[in-house]
């Protein structure tokens, strides 16, 4: 591996030592601990299917996740390709070469499976939960499709002659199929998800007499007819999509991102 960092600084995880090794997220907190047992669960069945988790080897949120694309958990179309999902690096680890050494490795992946490249899902702008556009297109990706609710398909060719990836039709419109009140759309591939989505943002619908629906989505099947690619975690509000940021399930937060919905 280039940029300054070895094999030996990055760990990755396995059926073997994914009971004993961290997920990044929600490393310390106590209300997500359900959340974070769920995500491992998740894990421990995505390997089975080719998926990878690579991480820093320190207490750190610093890693990358992705599999083979026709089992991504995001209704996207694309063949021989590797399905970028949560790609982070945080607080003092920025600037220091562990994205792109991240990138790296699942470039090399990619290369070694003979695929075509990799896609992924941003925002036309960096949203909450999801990788930078700007720093991936600076990396060599293309966009490829934009919906009109502002997400970005992005691709890094290794075969220039090849097909581009596409989003599936459910997501075309960039609305909800349900235009009546609140709809939140999550899996365990979040572990702040089952705190956050199922305890807090009921107590925000009713305290504000609001329909809520909450869509979890248990299999890629079921995510790849979701009609959002943010199926970590999307909030939508009479058919229009809100954010992908779940701290919105917070009152305070949530008063401020949608103000017309606050009680006086």
């Amino acid at each position: 591996m280039n940029l300054n960092h070895q094999n030996s600084d990055f760990i990755t995880l396995t059926k073997d030592n994914l009971d004993e090794e961290h997920i990044c997220c929600a490393i310390s907190s106590k209300e997500c601990k359900e959340g974070y047992n769920l995500k491992k669960e998740w894990l421990r069945a995505e390997l089975e299917a080719g998926y990878v988790f690579r991480k820093l080897n320190a207490r750190a949120k610093v890693f990358i996740e992705y599999g083979p694309a026709e089992k991504a958990w995001a209704p996207i179309d694309a063949p021989d390709f590797l399905m970028i999902n949560c790609f982070w690096v945080s607080g003092q680890y920025k600037g220091k070469g562990y994205g792109k050494a991240l990138l790296a490795s699942a470039l090399s992946d990619a290369k070694a499976q003979h695929k075509s490249g990799l896609v992924t899902v941003t925002g036309t702008k960096k949203l909450p939960f999801m990788s930078d556009p700007k720093w991936l297109l600076s990396q060599g990706f293309q966009v490829v499709q934009t919906l009109p609710n502002g997400f970005k398909l992005l691709a890094k060719l290794i075969q220039p002659e090849t097909q581009l990836p596409q989003f599936k039709s459910s997501v075309l419109s960039g609305e909800s199929p349900n235009k009546s009140g609140l709809v939140a759309y999550y899996s365990n591939r979040c572990p702040f998800a089952p705190f956050y989505v199922e305890k807090e943002l009921p107590q925000i619908a009713v305290q504000r007499s609001i329909p809520l629906q909450l869509i979890k989505l248990e299999s890629f099947v079921e995510a790849q007819q979701a009609p959002t690619p943010a199926t970590v975690f999307s909030l939508f509000y009479n058919g229009k999509f809100i954010t992908t940021d779940i701290s919105i399930c917070l009152p305070k937060r949530f008063d401020k991102l949608i103000p017309s919905l606050a009680i006086d």
